[in-house]
């Protein structure tokens, strides 16, 4: 079993609620980790501690502060085969791509602990005899809620970049993944003094009430609902929401695209992880030319795709990714493979792919976060992108096409974060996008995260008069 312990002005310590909680191994059900989560007392000490820690970290020079990250990332870095281990066992990700996402959060602390000495104001055009500035400063204390489907990484970047800026952080990671996010903490607490980094333990009632707590700036990924009550939160508080929440991303395969390739991207796109990608395929637009052999093409990939993919993280999301499947076979979808829970320990769920697929299913509708792929063909490239934009969410999207002219139209068109075009992910180091409508708001990558984690101030200098 893992050890979790909640870390507070440097020291560990079990939660103080009363209230336990044991995490299953979702590849054997077997318990793997139980703790005492935090109790409304110890969220309010963590954001205290941070507090009081929050002048001097603020103060300490930029360089001191990027060095400590690069240390950080040194011993993540040196400790990732363990650390993938136990995300493994946590939420299920095959071990060699659990530390394939470690590594990405390893490279993404490396990058805020350059870009942090770099994050400068600039000068203004004022009067000859006065000086003008704008600064950048701290906001204060930073809550980092953070998620459990890619649980090291999404971590790295929030904390690299509020740490870098001279915030303080209260983080609490998903419940999913305690042992995983106490390892990390454990990791990076000793490049940093008391105070700067805390970590409270516990789940969603603790992250209410951190994101309650008297923060100056509430950093979340996870669901659309959960973000929603910490931005209604932070309304009635006046700290900052910056949110990264769900989304249904559409794929979008355009006419004359080979549907060989087109279903491998598709496949990438909706069954890496088992689904459980913010940014996963979770509805496929096909030109009906291209549809049937694509379809076929889909179905041969599920086949190949099942052998190696994790379990979903436990037995209640699959249960949530079941009822989606089966409401839309009911409807009128037809599963070419998969859409069946498998007999056996765990939480597996076959790739799965329907054909048939109607805006009106919930599976087409909603975020299913699991290793499905729900088809809908289509007559025009026009009628794709109305129903891709027809959508409550607003990550991302992807199109496989031929023609620079909807490649351009569809940048510009559809109303997500992020467009990609012939390749479902991918894209250089320090994108940042702003997701629309329920996928959340603010950059929460990128250079731009720096901005958003710092005030900006106007500074107006004078002489004093002559003779003073």
């Amino acid at each position: 079993m893992y050890e979790v312990a909640q870390l507070i002005a440097g020291v560990r310590g079990p939660g103080r609620s009363g209230r336990t909680l044991t995490v299953a191994n979702p590849a054997d059900g077997q318990p793997v980790t139980a703790f005492t989560m935090s109790s409304e007392e110890d969220v309010a000490a963590a954001v205290e501690a941070a507090r009081a820690a929050a002048a001097g970290w603020a103060g300490t020079a930029p360089s001191a502060r990027a060095a400590a990250l690069h240390a950080a990332a040194s011993a993540i870095e040196s400790t990732v085969d363990e650390l993938a281990g136990t995300m493994s066992a946590e939420m299920g990700k095959p071990v060699g791509e659990a530390a394939e996402s470690i590594m990405a959060g390893v490279g993404t602390l490396r990058q805020y602990a350059e870009l942090g000495p770099t994050h400068r104001g600039r000068s203004l055009a004022g009067n000859a005899d006065a000086v003008d500035l704008m600064v950048f400063q701290p906001r204060g204390v930073v809550a980092v809620i953070t998620p459990w489907n890619d649980p090291v990484a999404v971590s790295c970047g929030l904390l690299g970049a509020a740490l870098v800026t001279g915030n303080t952080v209260v983080y609490k990671p998903s419940e999913r993944t305690p042992a995983t996010g106490w390892r990390l903490a454990e990791l990076l607490a000793p490049h940093l003094p008391p105070g700067v980094l805390n970590l409270v333990t516990g789940d969603g009632a603790v992250g209410a009430a951190l994101a309650a707590a008297r923060v100056d700036v509430v950093a979340q990924v996870g669901s659309t609902a959960t973000g929603r009550s910490i931005a209604a939160t932070c309304a009635r508080t006046g700290a900052k929401a910056l949110l990264e929440n769900g989304g249904s991303d559409p794929l979008i395969v355009d006419a004359g695209v080979d549907p060989q390739w087109a279903a491998e991207q598709a496949a990438v796109g909706a069954f890496a992880n088992a689904g459980q990608i913010c940014v996963a395929v979770e509805r496929v637009y096909v030109h009906r030319t291209v549809a049937e052999p694509f379809l076929d093409a889909l179905a041969a990939q599920a086949d190949a795709w099942a052998p190696r993919i994790g379990p979903l993280v436990d037995r209640r999301l699959r249960e949530t990714v079941d009822e989606q499947v089966q409401q839309a076979i009911k409807e009128g979808a037809t599963a070419l493979r998969g859409g069946a829970v498998p007999p056996g320990p765990g939480a597996f769920y076959p790739p799965t792919v329907l054909a048939g697929c109607t805006d009106e299913m919930a599976v087409m509708r909603q975020e299913t976060f699991g290793p499905v792929a729900p088809v809908m063909a289509v007559d025009s490239f026009d009628e794709a992108l109305r129903r891709a934009a027809d959508s409550p969410y607003g990550l991302a999207a992807t199109v496989l096409t031929g023609r620079m002219s909807h490649a351009q139209r569809a940048y510009h068109e559809l109303p997500v974060g992020t467009v990609k075009v012939n390749a479902v992910f991918g894209g250089a180091p320090g994108g940042a996008a702003h997701p629309r409508r329920g996928s959340g708001q603010g950059f929460g990558y990128g250079p731009e995260l720096l901005d958003e984690l710092t005030v900006t101030k106007a500074v107006h200098l004078e002489a004093p008069p002559a003779g003073w």
